[in-house]
């Protein structure tokens, strides 16, 4: 995840549709039980739909009852930027993707073990490439 993915704002604005461009470049937040994957059960991996990058597994996914896809852990830690922030009133750890810098989600530190984190992240930040039959 060495190589950094820096297009203009017009060229991620070409890229995403509108709510992604909001989302991951703006900082915003999706609905809570809106976005296609907060109870997806599929087997795969879940990439970030800006870059391509892989970095959850569906095996590190859990129903957090928070209306997020939400998982304990992330593939690789060099694949999330975690970042201090402070907007809304709350102090927060942002989770950005480190490949291209798109705003995913928050960490809290109230997951399951083995980790204790909890990744909650937008849908829409997320493609699921599924895990075909068969393979491993």
């Amino acid at each position: 995840m060495s190589e950094d993915l820096n297009l203009s704002e017009e060229e991620w604005r070409k890229k995403l549709t509108p709510e992604q461009f909001h989302i991951l470049r703006e900082k915003g937040t999706e609905k809570p039980f809106t976005g296609m994957y907060w109870d997806a059960k599929d087997d795969g991996v879940y990439c970030c739909v800006a870059c391509d990058a892989e970095l959850f597994r569906s095996d590190q996914k859990f129903d957090a009852g928070c209306g997020w896809p939400s998982f304990f852990e992330s593939i690789d830690d060099e694949r999330i930027t975690k970042t201090e922030d402070l907007s809304h009133g709350m102090k927060r750890t942002e989770i950005l993707c480190a490949r291209c810098g798109s705003h995913l989600g928050h960490v809290f530190k109230d997951g399951p073990d083995p980790t204790g984190l909890r990744y909650c992240v937008n849908s829409v930040s997320l493609n699921l490439k599924k895990k075909e039959e068969g393979k491993e």
